[in-house]
């Protein structure tokens, strides 16, 4: 009965809500100054949302009627819950390739929360949303060359592969050779994007407020906001084209150390426009492809230590963060110039791809974020508390904003032993975090809520990072959280010297530029003993 009961409250909402879009959708087309754009629009929306109920209905119904009456705690709920979560996550998963655009980009994020939906989730997005998004038609692509350069694809090169290499959830990649001789990548907006994005928006927004009403402790309104600001600038390619010069003449500049190990593909600005990209063409391994990266003679191990200095210089002292870094975005090459290591393996250099989403961090943010990551590292809880109120967390949730950050529960966060953080969170960890997860859903939905966009992408950016690395080495590596030890710790010095010049602060600042790397020395022999005895046991 419970279940009938719940069944038709979930029809009746899906029903309630079509029928509200329906009006909205007829409203829309009567005041619009483009009426052939707002139908398109109007026609979407409902059909989207139909799909969207009907999807949300289907999950809530299994659930609810699967696990009924099976006892909390038991192996036999726990396998069938198990059994339901991989049926939920492939009809979301379907879901998201039928609707498209802005529902492969969320079912992408989907993959990285590790600390908010179960691990079937996870894996499912994970495995298809990068590499298996719908493709534009040639036909399709035609039309937007003519659109945007007034010809054809074949005009426009002396060849063009019809069939792209790549696809993803606003656009697809396809090989060319321009008249000179030189091979390109060149990246096709979809032709539907313009249309749909807006489409997609509108049913979100009317999907979350109208969950949020009914269930109060469902507020995802800030993913509304994010979407509104993000998704015109990746729909920009131009802008890309600018974010990929300033993210190198930023390494150059303030990084240039490693500058020559960042690379990012040269513009041909001649042949691009808001929806078309032409850049240099790049030969490379994606980052998680570990086979193909042994394959060129880099050990992976140094695409982890690379990929974990990049982002670290990006986030702590350029203020000017790529925040999309998943696999299929970053590839990795050997060193142009030929060097090789000590022990005789090519160096690697990572090629950063689609520069669509960036975000600048202020000053104040990037000084806080830093002192924040620098507590997390030396166990400083003070610190930790300090910062996560300063960044918006509140001091309520500032443990469960440790907690998201480092995937570790509060008492290994704060935990003084050397290796608090560095060695491998275990399983009895996950299944902790996956408890916290379902048990502390309200908290952590009020967390997202109040903290601020750019935080939201940096936990975005970093929950990317942390399945790049996992790839790399197969679980948590001691260098990555040393490396972010190293920069966070010295831009916050950095910008302490530039807040108060004096003889007095200088001194301060340079005894405490002792003592902390001291402590990060500490750290790197403590790793280089974990390595030795592996290598014993081996």
């Amino acid at each position: 009965m419970a279940t009938r009961s719940l069944w038709r409250t979930r029809t009746k909402l899906a029903v309630a809500a079509t029928a509200l879009c329906g009006g909205w959708a007829a409203a829309t087309v009567s005041t619009s100054d483009d009426p052939a754009t707002a139908l398109k629009l109007c026609t979407a929306v409902p059909l989207r949302l139909v799909r969207d109920s009907v999807t949300a209905a289907s999950i809530a119904f299994d659930y609810e009627y699967s696990l009924f009456g099976l006892p909390e705690g038991s192996s036999e709920r726990a396998q069938v819950k198990h059994e339901v979560h991989l049926r939920s996550a492939r009809k979301l998963q379907e879901l998201c390739f039928r609707n498209g655009g802005i529902y492969i980009k969320l079912g992408q994020h989907i993959g990285q929360l590790e600390y908010l939906v179960p691990q079937e989730y996870v894996q499912i997005m994970r495995e298809s949303m990068l590499n298996k998004c719908p493709v534009s038609s040639y036909d399709q692509v035609c039309e937007v060359f003519k659109k945007e350069l007034g010809e054809t694809p074949d005009q426009v090169f002396e060849e063009f592969d019809p069939v792209p290499i790549a696809s993803a959830s606003l656009a697809q990649v396809h090989v060319a050779h321009t008249h000179d001789g030189q091979k390109v990548a060149v990246k096709v907006q979809h032709t539907h994007m313009t249309d749909t994005a807006a489409a997609d928006h509108a049913t979100v927004e009317l999907i979350v407020n109208t969950l949020h009403k009914f269930f109060p402790s469902f507020d995802y309104r800030w993913l509304l906001d994010e979407m509104r600001e993000s998704l015109p600038k990746e729909l920009d390619f131009l802008l890309e084209a600018k974010n990929s010069e300033k993210v190198m003449e930023n390494f150059r500049k303030l990084s240039p150390y490693i500058a020559n190990y960042i690379y990012s593909p040269r513009v041909h600005w001649n042949l691009s426009t808001s929806k078309l990209l032409t850049m240099e063409f790049m030969d490379g391994a994606q980052v998680n492809d570990v086979k193909t990266i042994r394959k060129l003679g880099i050990q992976p191990h140094e695409v982890a230590r690379l990929v974990s200095q990049a982002f670290a210089e990006m986030i702590f002292k350029h203020g000017f963060v790529h925040c999309d870094p998943h696999a299929a975005n970053l590839l990795v090459r050997p060193l142009p110039s030929g060097r090789k290591s000590i022990l005789g393996k090519k160096e690697p250099q990572l090629v950063l791809l689609d520069h669509g989403l960036y975000k600048e961090l202020d000053f104040s943010t990037r000084f806080n974020y830093a002192a924040l990551w620098k507590g997390l590292i030396f166990a400083d809880a003070n610190a930790i508390k300090e910062n996560s109120v300063k960044l918006g967390a509140g001091e309520d949730l500032y443990a469960l904003f440790a907690g998201i950050l480092t995937m570790r529960p509060w008492n290994r966060v704060i935990d003084p032993a050397v290796d608090h953080l560095v060695i491998q969170g275990t399983e009895g960890d996950r299944s902790e975090l996956q408890m916290y997860a379902s048990e502390y859903f309200p908290q952590i939905s009020e967390l997202l809520r109040r903290l601020p966009r750019v935080i939201l992408l940096m936990l975005k950016t970093n929950d990317c990072l942390r399945t790049v690395n996992n790839s790399l080495v197969q679980g948590s590596s001691p260098e990555t959280f040393l490396i972010i030890g190293k920069v966070s710790s010295k831009a916050v010095i950095e910008a302490k010297m530039s807040q108060n010049k004096s003889f007095l602060n200088y001194f301060s600042i340079w005894l405490e530029e002792i003592y902390l790397e001291a402590r990060l020395f500490s750290i790197q022999i403590f790793m280089w003993l974990l390595q030795f005895r592996k290598a014993l046991s081996l």
